[in-house]
């Protein structure tokens, strides 16, 4: 019988992983050092954003309680606010890119703080959950899905826009010129 080989933690470990390829356990105080680095090399970024997340968070509790009152309302908004959002992250992401205003803190800010504070995974995560219990499995299902599909071509959609409206800056700029 071969015996199979172990990791420092006595867990078994794949044979064809060689020990130059394991990674070492991470340690609290690891982590903890590396966060503290982060708060301190890169604290104007943290703070922009947290700003940017508590506006995105605002724009999104104010999106939710916009919608009519009905069962699906909390389906329906966070939807919406998905698909909104990952169409304007593929903007923002084209806009950034391509304008040179990457800078240290338009993505962080608008992305990161905003858009992400925006968007909600756990939302969706635990009105699927819900659904499930009130065995609403086809609903579940559908929305589900749709959130995935619909937040891809809204992500594509804000790519293709922010191309376009860069190809006619560009030319309003020739033009001119």
């Amino acid at each position: 019988m071969v015996e199979s080989a172990v990791d420092l933690h006595g867990l078994p470990v794949d044979p064809d992983v060689e020990p130059e390829d394991r990674v070492p356990p991470l340690r609290l105080a690891d982590l903890a050092r590396s966060l503290c680095r982060v708060v301190v090399q890169r604290w104007d970024v943290l703070a922009l954003i947290s700003a940017g997340g508590a506006l995105g968070s605002l724009a999104r509790w104010g999106t939710s309680a916009a919608w009519p009152g009905t069962d699906a309302r909390s389906v329906l908004a966070t939807l919406q606010v998905n698909v909104l959002g990952a169409g304007l992250i593929g903007l923002l992401m084209v806009l950034v890119r391509r304008r040179g205003i990457e800078g240290r803190y338009a993505r962080p800010f608008l992305g990161v703080g905003v858009l992400g504070g925006y968007t909600t995974f756990s939302t969706y995560a635990l009105d699927v959950h819900g659904l499930l219990l009130d065995h609403r499995v086809g609903w579940a299902g559908a929305y589900l899905v749709s959130t995935v599909v619909l937040g891809l071509l809204a992500a594509w959609a804000g790519v293709v826009l922010g191309r376009a409206l860069l190809g006619l800056a560009g030319r309003t700029v020739r033009d001119a010129g």
